[in-house]
């Protein structure tokens, strides 16, 4: 076992934040005071990743320590039931506290997902989620209209109002769980919804930012050409159709506006905990479910294996986390399975068989691995094929099932990612390096045949592929209480 103190553990994410957004990351725009602060008395890690860029199997992943690919929750129509048991279930068996507030993601309430208690949890609509996503061969046409794109500029959203009622309860648990001390560490998920999209903000976070000052978006009107996989994404997608020239700007405004106002509601929680003198007590790790493009090279949302979608921000602060530290090692999402193991003193905080994570407590303490393994994979909406992703040292490799050529770029030398490598024959052998990385987590062709097998059947299960596509979808899971708005 390991000779970490046990501690308590709160663990928030964000949804969408990306990782380049914060201040303490170098963004030149973005206000993210209390996040700074966190990073500045803890550790903040540089090359974090999630498993998978869109919400319910990121969340799936992270919740059982496992990739996509074991676990098989495909789409944001596969959503996580419980019946593949993760760090809730360990840490409620062993007689410790575990409890969520806010925004889950999983199929229903009742499930047995790991919690104790699931206060105001956000689910997939009807326990059934976007089905939609899963259509494929071909892939379901582009939305007619985008929630994206039109939903922008000064106002309230249900997801506003939804995140301050999070920060509200996670304050008062906060503060009942110091007034009755528990004989074991406990361990909260807090989890908020907002920079996610609607793009609107209210008055005070709209104001720290200069509409007209914000930059275009990467590669904005440039017509470059990408990888095919990517090309064919974008198309059916298709948010930037959508834009304006006025809006495009404005969205982006918005976008940093609501990372401020996540950042508001952060720092209720730090101001809580210092109240309660349970900062003393306590270990506290921020990190989103994914990126968002923020219409680089013409796409929003996220989805693809860009730094902007799938890279996400990570900090760690607390009793024996660094002080003041940049961490450069790569780290996941199904780090998070060991990592709360080994804050409660239920692990050593190292992979197993089923689990490749290292508890990032581990990490923190370790001198610098860039050359360690990051790993993400994606096969949900818009994806012809299956995408994965290898990050190791300065090196990202991305790998799509049907398609003769990857992807390679060089993130010392071209962190843009405008530069790709993946033809030129100089680079042949770090491709077949990185390659031979790839097959030792996974057998991506084997991967894509059972991933596109079970998409069919979850299709075949809701009447097909026309019944599917007839009843439309959902851009942004409603609160709890809200109905979904459809669009076809």
């Amino acid at each position: 076992m390991s000779e970490l103190k046990p501690t308590n553990l709160l663990f928030i994410m964000s949804d969408e934040h990306q990782a380049r957004a914060m201040g303490c990351a170098g963004h030149d725009i973005v206000k993210t005071p209390n996040l700074d602060r966190l990073a500045a008395r803890g550790t903040r890690f540089t090359n974090a990743y999630t498993n998978c860029p869109i919400c319910v199997p990121a969340r799936a992943s992270f919740a059982t320590g496992q990739y996509v690919n074991q676990i098989g929750y495909w789409t944001n129509g596969h959503p996580y039931e419980g019946a593949v048991k993760g760090w809730g279930h360990k840490l409620m068996a062993a007689g410790h506290r575990c409890d969520s507030i806010g925004k889950l993601h999983y199929r229903f309430e009742t499930d047995p997902c790991g919690f104790e208690q699931m206060i105001i949890p956000l689910n997939v609509v009807g326990g059934v989620g976007a089905v939609r996503h899963a259509v494929k061969d071909p892939i379901a046409p582009a939305l007619s209209k985008s929630r994206m794109a039109t939903e922008i500029g000064l106002g309230e959203s249900s997801y506003q109002g939804y995140d301050e009622d999070i920060t509200k309860r996670t304050c008062d648990w906060l503060r009942d769980v110091a007034a009755n001390p528990t004989d074991k560490p406990w361990t909260l998920f807090s989890s908020f919804v907002c920079p996610h999209y609607p793009l609107v903000a209210r008055q005070e976070f709209l104001d720290l930012y200069d509409v007209d000052a914000m930059p275009w978006p990467k590669d904005f009107n440039e017509n470059k050409s990408y990888h095919p996989w990517f090309e064919q994404l974008r198309a059916s997608t298709n948010d930037d159709s959508h834009f304006t020239d006025e809006n495009r700007k404005l969205g982006i405004a918005c976008y940093y506006a609501l990372c401020s106002y996540l950042d508001a509601n952060v720092g209720e929680i730090l101001k809580t905990l210092e109240e309660t003198g349970l900062d003393k007590t306590t270990r506290i790790i921020y990190t989103s479910d994914h990126g968002e493009n923020l219409g680089a090279r013409g796409m929003w949302g996220k989805s693809n294996m860009f730094e902007e979608s799938v890279a996400i921000p990570m900090i760690a602060a607390g009793p024996d986390v660094p002080e003041g530290v940049v961490c450069d090692t790569p780290v996941t999402l199904v780090d998070g399975y060991q990592t709360f193991l080994h804050c409660a003193g239920l692990s050593d905080g190292e992979a197993d068989a089923d689990h490749p994570g290292t508890s990032i407590m581990k990490t923190v303490t370790s001198p610098n691995n860039p050359d360690r393994v990051a790993f993400s994979e994606y096969h949900a909406m818009g994806a012809v094929a299956g995408g994965f992703m290898i990050r190791k040292g300065k090196w990202k490799y991305n790998w799509y099932a049907g398609f003769d050529q990857p992807e390679l770029f060089d993130l010392e030398r071209d962190p843009e990612e405008a530069n790709d490598l993946g033809a030129d024959p100089a680079f042949s052998a770090i491709r077949d390096e990185l390659h031979s990385e790839l097959l030792k987590i996974c057998d991506p062709t084997e991967v894509e045949q059972r991933s596109k097998r079970e998409q069919a059947e979850l299709i075949d299960q809701h009447g097909g592929r026309e019944a599917v596509l007839s009843r439309g979808v959902f851009q942004g899971s409603p609160v709890p209480g809200e109905k979904p708005s459809m669009m076809n």
